[in-house]
């Protein structure tokens, strides 16, 4: 390394940073799961104050320089690679003053903090009152991004989640999709026409929910010496990649809410757990995209735990818990997990439906990015492509409409893209993983995931941001992104084609 001191040194202030964006990650999670509510306006003024803090590393004026004689250097290629991905943060953090990160940060926290009571008394009117000012800062970060990239606001947003994707890209998949899931889900509907799986029989109380979770998460490899699951009003992952914090809810009338919520978030966690220990710190050590984020979630609670050979082994630590049910049967269980209905909410959606509700979220964020709508606009748009996706009416049910998700608390537009890259990536890892191992199925089903988690490691875990997401993508299946492979898994599961 003495030969190369300016890369040397840039990788020494990235390791400063990464150790300030673990304790605000630490401490954002604190704050929706455990800090009381009284502490929030400190904290959420602290964590602007820190978000402050790590926007001045990022744009402190000797990295650009450091970056231009590390380029001069003699690297190896992984160097090469993180030196790639460390401009990519300098672009970024430069694109935005500290004061909107700073206003940006509070006004989030004071949003999604407030959210949570809002949506539980179905108060769209107050929830704007913070809204409001989200979007405003949101719309001015657009403006800046797109000023320094030359992409339009909502493209410029949604590079910062999945780098080299853009809003036609969306479109030109979204089209695709909207031309074979309207018949599928149809045609899907009449094949489970029929009588309906058994219903469990409740309550479900949280001490057994919470026990069969941890068995799920341990049966799925979570390593519990590096992270713990925890309750929120919305499940997500936090933390860093050495202490992951992961959070679930619980509705003791319905255990599927919390049980595919922590796989599904057992899914980003071992990504994040297994990423390659040597270049923590750097860029190159960083989850490349959130759609590849979403493909492993996605991977875990759609591709494996809806599977037949799945229900199988849930089937006991079911009964273990709330006894012995004909409900709890594998051949029923896989039955409930596959059941399609259209209902209101994203995250209890079954694979056919859910498309329609990243579909819906993405065209109104883009419209309200790029100014094509007001937040008082957010209501009639909701209500009228719910109608239309999924023939659902949500006229003045805003706890199950436009109030049932997390991300635009925060400013997060742009993201929710990533949750169908995330679908169409999964089926594509299974596709490849059947490909190389034909008896994937019944190892599954006789307990043996080992195979997937192997699989994941080699091609994406321990890839971490090592290529860009097409090269990526290509090197794990032999492929580009392609849609193909979703549709042929629906067909396949749902309709035994």
């Amino acid at each position: 390394m003495k030969s190369k001191p300016a890369y040397t040194q840039i990788c020494a202030a990235h390791l400063r940073i990464y150790r300030f964006q673990h304790l605000g990650s630490i401490t954002g999670w604190d704050r929706n799961a455990m800090m009381p509510p009284k502490g929030h306006e400190a904290r959420a003024a602290a964590e602007a104050e820190l978000s402050a803090h790590v926007h001045a590393l990022r744009t402190d004026a000797g990295l650009e320089p450091g970056l231009r004689a590390a380029a001069e250097e003699s690297l190896d290629d992984d160097e090469r690679a993180n030196l790639r991905e460390m401009w990519r943060d300098w672009r970024d953090a430069n694109a935005l003053p500290a004061a909107l990160v700073q206003a940006k940060s509070l006004a989030g926290a004071r949003c999604e903090h407030a959210w949570r009571g809002q949506r539980k008394a179905n108060d769209w009117a107050g929830f704007l009152d913070n809204f409001r000012e989200v979007v405003r800062l949101s719309r001015e970060e657009a403006r800046l991004r797109s000023a320094d990239t030359g992409l339009g606001r909502y493209d410029a947003l949604m590079d910062r989640f999945e780098p080299g994707m853009r809003s036609a890209d969306i479109e030109a998949i979204f089209s695709g999709m909207r031309e074979w899931l309207p018949d599928l889900a149809s045609r899907v509907e009449a094949t489970q026409a029929g009588p309906a799986p058994l219903m469990p029989e409740g309550p479900f109380p949280v001490a057994g929910q919470r026990a069969v979770g941890h068995a799920l998460m341990r049966l799925l490899g979570f390593d519990f010496e590096a992270g713990r699951l925890d309750e929120s009003a919305h499940p997500f992952t936090g933390g860093v990649p050495e202490d992951v914090r992961m959070t679930t809810r619980y509705r003791e009338e319905d255990f599927l809410q919390s049980l595919m919520g922590t796989i599904h978030e057992t899914g980003h966690a071992r990504y994040e757990q297994n990423l390659p220990r040597p270049w923590l710190g750097q860029p190159l050590g960083q989850a490349r995209s959130f759609g590849i984020h979403e493909s492993q979630s996605l991977s875990f609670e759609m591709q494996l735990a809806r599977s037949r050979g799945f229900a199988g082994l849930l089937s006991p630590l079911l009964c273990e818990q709330f006894g012995n049910q004909a409900a709890f049967a594998p051949d029923n269980l896989f039955r409930l997990l596959t059941r399609v209905r259209r209902g209101f909410i994203r995250v209890e959606a079954d694979e056919v439906t859910y498309p329609a509700h990243v579909v819906l979220r993405f065209e109104i964020e883009r419209a309200l990015i790029e100014g094509m709508i007001e937040v008082e606009d957010i209501p009639g748009w909701w209500d009228e492509r719910m109608g239309t996706l999924l023939g659902l009416d949500t006229r003045g049910n805003y706890r199950d409409g436009c109030l049932q998700d997390v991300h635009w608390t925060d400013g997060s537009f742009g993201y929710f893209p990533s949750y169908t890259l995330g679908a169409l990536y999964a089926a594509q890892w299974f596709a490849t993983l059947r490909r190389e191992l034909p008896d994937l199925d019944q190892r599954v089903a006789a307990g043996d995931l080992a195979p997937v988690f192997l699989w994941m490691d080699a091609h994406i875990w321990s890839q971490a941001s090592r290529w860009e997401t097409p090269e990526l993508v290509r090197r794990a299946s032999g492929e580009t992104l392609n849609a193909n492979h979703l549709k042929a898994h629906l067909e396949r599961r749902y309709l035994g084609s």
